[in-house]
C-alpha cells in the first residue's frame, strides 16, 4: 500500500514529520516496508532560457544560454521544438541523475559543441508520459528556485506492508484513522457530499444469483453530459507517485477513490450499455474482452455484470473493454457494489487478474460505505466532469448488522501482561471506531463495518495492544528450576536436527520448498487424492499437497541446471502427506544427486578422479546418502535390511527397499526411472531417497544414562575372504547376513567387495566375495576354531542362498 505524506496529511490534522510519521506507522502494526524522500528531484532547478541560436552543425539543434540563478548563464545543447529565449523551463546540471531516462548527466559534446546540462521534459522527471518538448512553466516562477519544491515533486512516498486481515488499511483514510487513535495528530472528517439530484437512473439492475451472498448490494447513478477530458495535476501527480498511469478523468476518479477511501468504483459509458443490467453468474465458456485488452473465458463460478448484448464487466475484478469510458463519454453509470471475497479470491486465482479492486475485495470491502462511497465519486465527477446525476438505484443491499463482542477488561492483562487501565482500552477502540456499551470490568463492544477481520475478545485484546504500544512489554524471563530439566524436545524432533547435519556434513545442500505441487507431478509420485486438493491455492499450478519431497528437489535441480549449476546436490527435512488426517503426514529427509555432484565431489573425471569423483552419481550414492541419515538417528545398522525395486517412481533395476523387519519400512532410494525424468522434463543423471523419519522405532528406554565401560579384545581382528557361486537372482545382501549369521558372536561385519560374472562361473551365474571380520574375545582362536568357523559360514551361506564356496 503506498501513499505520499501531502495524501495523508489530508486525512490527518498532525504536525508529525515524516520520521515521526514512520515510526508510529510501524509501532501500531502497519510496518514500513519503504520511504522515497524524493531526493532525487532536489537536484533540478528552475532556470530561464537568455538565448537561443541555432546550432552550426545541426538543423533541429539548438544551442542555449539558460540563466539558472546562480551564476554566469551555462551552455545547453537541445533539441526540444520549443526551446526559445524568454522560456522558463527545468534544469539539470551535469552530475544530475535523470530518473525518466536512467542517465547520470554529464559535460557533453554534441556536434562540436559542449553542453553543461540540460532542460527537462516532463518524462524525463516522470511527472507524464510527454517528450514533445521541455517544461514550460510561467513567466514568474523563481528562477534559482528547486522545481521539485514548485511542482510539488518533494511529496515524500511511503510504502507499507499490510497483512491479509486488515482491510480497512487498504485506503489513506484508513491508515490516518489508526494514526490518530495513536496519538499522532486528528483524524479529519469531510462534509456529506451535496448536490442537487435530477430524475431516475434509467437504467434499472437485477440481482439473479441463486447465493445473495455472491453481491449482497449494489448502487448504481447515471451522471449526463460530463466532459471526459484529463483530471487535474494534482490527482495525476497523486496517481503517478503511488504507481499508476492517468487515463482520464472519470477513470481517474474511481483510482483516485480506491486508494482515497478504500472503495473500488467502476465506471461504464451509459451510450453502451444496451437494456438494463443484471448480475449473475457467467455462462460456461461466455468470453470477456477486459480492460486489459485480454479475452477470458469465464464459468458458472465467475460472477459478471451483464446488459441485453453480454457480459460488460467481471464483476468486483475488472471491467469489460466495450463498456470503457473515454473522451467520447457524454453520460456515465457509476457503480458501487459488494461482493463475497471467497468469490472474488477464488475468480482472481482461477483467471489470473490481479487488480486493486480484488485486492479490497477479497479482504473485505466497507458494506456500510458501498452507498456514501458512490456519492462521493459523484461529487468527483460533477467537481471534475461537471454534469448532472440522477437519483441512484440502490439494490439488494439490507444494512450492516455490527458483530457484537462481550469483553472482559482483563483479558488485556492476561494475553498480553501490559496493565492498561480500563479507560485506556475504552478511549483506543473508541478511537478505531468500536462502539462500548455498559461499564465495570465487562463490557459489550460493537464491531465497525469496517473490520471484518475482528471476532472475539482476542481480537479487541490486539487491538488495544498494539495502539497502547508492543515496546511497553517488558520481556520476562522464565522461571529457573532448581533441578535439570528434562528433554525438551521430542525424538522426531531431535531426528530431524540429525538427519540435516548428517546431509549437511555429506556435501548437500538444505532447500526448503513449497508443501503444494501441481496435480500431475502429485500423481505421478503416488499423490493426487480428491482429499489432498486445495480448496483456495496460491496459484493454478500449486493445487495438491505433496505425497513426496522429490519432485520439488527434481524441479529444483533442473532450474539450477538451466543457470549452468548442472552438479547439485539437495536435500530437504520436511513433510509429506499421504490423506487428510493427522496421522497422514509424514515426516521425511529426502535428497536428490545431480550429475557428478557425490561425495567425494563433483568435476570432471581428469580433475578429481585421483578422489573417486567426477563420475556421474548413481543409486549407490543415493543409498549412501539413505543409510547416512538412519544411522544419525541412533538406529541399529545391523538390523537394517536391503531389498530391491522401490516405488514406481524409481527404475526398477537400480532402486532398493530399506527395511526395519519384514514390515517396517524406513524408506527407498535410487536413480529414477526415464518416463518419470520426461514428464517432469527433468534430464540429467539423477538419484534420490526419501527416508521416512518418523517411521523409526523409538529406542528403548535405560535404566540409566550413564554408558557402559568401553569393553575392547585384547586379541587381534582376523579377516577372512570369501568367493561363493550363486544364481544371479540371489541378492548379495542375502549373502552377506547369511555370513553375518553363522556366528553372531565373532563375526564383527561382512563387506561385499567383488562381484564377477563370466563363462568360468556358468550360465546364470555370479561370484560374490565378501570379507568376513572375525573378533576373538575369550581367546586367541586356533586353526581347528577358524575351520570349524569357516564351515558354519560356508553352510548358512549354502542354506539360505543357495550357494558354493568357489574353487
Amino acid at each position: 500500500m503506498k501513499f505520499t505524506l501531502s495524501w495523508l496529511k489530508e486525512h490527518l490534522e498532525t504536525d508529525a514529520g515524516l520520521d515521526e510519521i514512520c515510526t508510529r506507522l510501524t509501532e501500531i502494526g502497519l510496518e514500513v516496508e519503504d520511504v522515497d524522500d524524493k531526493a532525487a528531484f532536489k537536484p533540478f532547478v528552475i532556470a530561464r532560457v537568455v538565448s537561443a541560436e541555432k546550432h552550426p552543425q545541426a538543423d533541429r539543434l539548438k544551442v542555449l544560454m539558460v540563466d539558472t540563478g546562480s551564476g554566469a548563464p551555462v551552455q545547453v545543447v537541445c533539441g526540444a521544438p520549443n526551446a526559445r529565449a524568454g522560456l522558463v523551463g527545468a534544469f539539470a546540471a551535469p552530475g544530475t541523475y535523470v530518473p525518466g531516462i536512467d542517465v547520470t548527466l554529464a559535460v557533453g559534446n554534441i556536434r562540436g559543441v559542449e553542453s553543461h546540462g540540460m532542460m527537462c521534459s516532463e518524462k524525463e522527471l516522470q511527472i507524464s508520459d510527454s517528450h514533445d518538448g521541455i517544461i514550460d512553466l510561467p513567466d514568474d516562477a523563481p528562477v534559482g528556485q528547486s522545481y521539485a519544491a514548485y511542482a510539488h515533486l518533494d511529496d515524500p512516498l511511503i510504502e507499507i506492508n499490510l497483512t491479509p486481515n486488515r482491510p480497512d488499511c487498504t485506503s489513506i483514510h484508513g491508515i490516518a484513522r489508526d494514526l490518530a487513535a495513536s496519538g499522532l495528530g486528528t483524524l479529519k472528517t469531510r462534509p456529506a457530499p451535496s448536490f442537487a439530484v435530477e430524475g431516475e437512473t434509467p437504467v434499472k439492475l437485477t440481482l439473479d444469483l441463486d447465493d445473495p451472498k455472491l453481491c449482497p448490494g449494489f448502487a448504481l447513478r447515471l451522471v449526463r453530459g460530463v466532459r471526459n477530458g484529463p483530471s487535474p495535476r494534482w490527482m495525476q501527480q497523486r496517481l503517478i507517485a503511488i504507481g499508476l498511469r492517468p487515463i482520464n478523468a472519470l477513470v481517474d476518479v474511481t483510482n483516485y477513490m480506491t486508494f482515497d477511501q478504500g472503495r473500488p468504483i467502476h465506471v461504464f459509458d451509459a451510450a453502451k450499455i444496451n437494456g438494463n443490467l443484471t448480475v449473475r453468474r457467467a455462462a460456461e465458456g461466455e468470453t470477456v474482452l477486459a480492460l486489459d485488452q485480454r479475452e477470458y473465458k469465464l464459468s458458472p463460478n465467475n460472477v459478471v455484470i451483464a446488459d441485453e448484448n453480454g457480459i460488460e464487466s467481471i464483476g468486483g475484478i475488472m471491467g469489460g473493454e466495450h463498456s470503457g469510458c473515454d473522451e467520447n463519454t457524454v453520460d456515465v453509470l457509476i457503480e458501487s457494489a459488494l461482493w463475497d471475497p471467497m468469490n472474488i479470491a477464488k475468480s482472481g486465482r482461477a483467471l489470473g487478474i490481479i487488480t486493486d479492486a480484488r485486492y479490497r475485495f477479497e479482504r473485505g470491502a466497507d458494506p456500510d460505505y458501498m452507498v456514501p462511497g458512490l456519492e462521493r465519486t459523484t461529487e468527483l465527477v460533477l467537481e471534475l466532469c461537471g454534469g448532472k446525476a440522477a437519483k441512484a438505484e440502490i439494490v439488494g443491499y439490507q444494512g450492516h448488522e455490527p458483530k457484537i463482542v462481550d469483553f472482559p477488561y482483563s483479558e488485556v492483562k492476561r494475553l498480553t501482561g501490559l496493565d492498561v487501565s480500563n479507560e485506556e482500552s475504552n478511549t483506543i477502540l473508541t478511537r478505531l471506531g468500536f462502539t462500548v456499551s455498559g461499564s465495570g470490568e465487562r463490557v459489550s463492544v460493537a464491531v465497525p463495518s469496517w473490520r471484518p477481520d475482528v471476532d472475539g475478545k482476542a481480537d479487541l485484546v490486539e487491538e488495544v495492544m498494539r495502539i497502547h504500544g508492543v515496546d511497553n512489554i517488558k520481556p520476562t524471563p522464565l522461571e529457573s528450576h532448581a533441578t535439570v530439566n528434562a528433554k525438551i524436545l521430542t525424538t522426531l524432533q531431535i531426528r530431524s536436527r540429525l538427519a540435516k547435519r548428517a546431509l549437511a556434513a555429506r556435501g548437500m545442500l538444505e532447500a526448503v520448498t513449497w508443501s503444494f505441487i501441481p496435480e500431475d507431478q502429485a500423481k505421478l509420485f503416488g499423490g493426487g487424492s480428491p482429499a489432498l486438493k486445495l480448496a483456495n491455492p496460491i496459484a493454478a499450478e500449486m493445487s495438491d499437497m505433496r505425497p513426496s519431497l522429490l519432485p520439488s528437489l527434481l524441479s529444483a535441480a533442473q532450474r539450477n541446471a538451466d543457470k549452468g549449476y548442472g552438479d547439485v546436490a539437495l536435500f530437504e527435512v520436511s513433510g509429506t502427506y499421504e490423506n487428510d488426517r493427522p496421522d497422514g503426514q509424514r515426516r521425511v529427509a529426502g535428497g536428490i544427486r545431480r550429475g557428478t555432484a557425490s561425495l567425494a565431489g563433483a568435476g570432471r573425471a581428469w580433475s578429481n578422479a585421483a578422489k573417486g569423483g567426477g563420475k556421474p552419481v548413481d543409486v549407490f550414492d543415493a543409498k549412501a546418502d539413505a543409510l547416512a541419515v538412519i544411522e544419525a538417528c541412533g538406529l541399529p545398522m545391523g538390523n537394517i535390511q536391503i531389498e530391491q525395486g522401490g516405488p514406481e517412481w524409481y527404475h526398477p533395476g537400480r532402486s532398493g527397499t530399506i527395511k526395519m523387519g519384514p514390515k517396517v519400512i524406513l524408506g527407498y532410494f535410487g536413480e529414477f526411472h526415464p518416463l518419470t525424468l520426461e514428464t517432469l522434463d527433468v534430464s540429467g543423471a539423477l538419484c534420490g531417497f526419501e527416508v521416512y523419519v518418523d517411521a523409526m522405532p523409538e529406542a528403548k528406554r535405560k535404566a540409566t544414562r550413564t554408558k557402559p565401560a568401553l569393553e575392547l579384545s585384547p586379541f587381534q581382528l582376523v579377516r577372512r575372504d570369501f568367493a561363493f557361486v550363486v544364481d544371479k537372482t540371489v541378492e548379495a545382501g542375502a549373502i552377506v547376513k547369511a555370513a553375518t549369521g553363522a556366528d553372531r558372536k565373532l563375526v564383527t561385519g561382512v563387506n561385499v567387495f567383488d562381484i564377477f560374472e563370466g563363462a568360468s562361473v556358468g550360465d546364470g551365474k555370479k561370484s560374490v566375495a565378501i570379507e568376513v571380520q572375525i573378533q576373538p574375545v575369550e581367546r586367541t582362536l586356533t586353526d581347528e576354531d577358524f575351520e570349524a568357523l569357516t564351515q558354519r559360514i560356508v553352510a548358512s551361506v549354502a542354506k539360505f542362498t543357495g550357494g558354493v564356496l568357489r574353487s
